[in-house]
């Protein structure tokens, strides 16, 4: 199952630090694009993280808070 979640369809508030993000539930892997255009692959991401991160009121605070230094990332070129 792949969640995907762009600006709006986003609930709350637009982010101002991430422009869209997805998941992959088979492959737990969270796909994050942030407002400069860098895009990351977050593995081993439970769905309760990715699903926290779509339904947070402040997506980057969300990230700091659970995601960034938490999960391993690989930068897609």
């Amino acid at each position: 199952m792949r969640l995907r979640c762009r600006p709006a369809r986003c609930a709350g508030m637009p982010s101002s630090v991430i422009r869209h993000h997805a998941y992959d539930a088979a492959r737990q892997v969270l796909d994050v694009t942030f407002v400069t255009g860098r895009r990351y692959l977050y593995h081993d991401v439970p769905p309760d993280t990715a699903i926290g991160l779509g339904a947070a009121s402040s997506k980057g605070r969300y990230f700091n808070a659970r995601i960034r230094d938490v999960f391993a990332f690989t930068e897609v070129a």
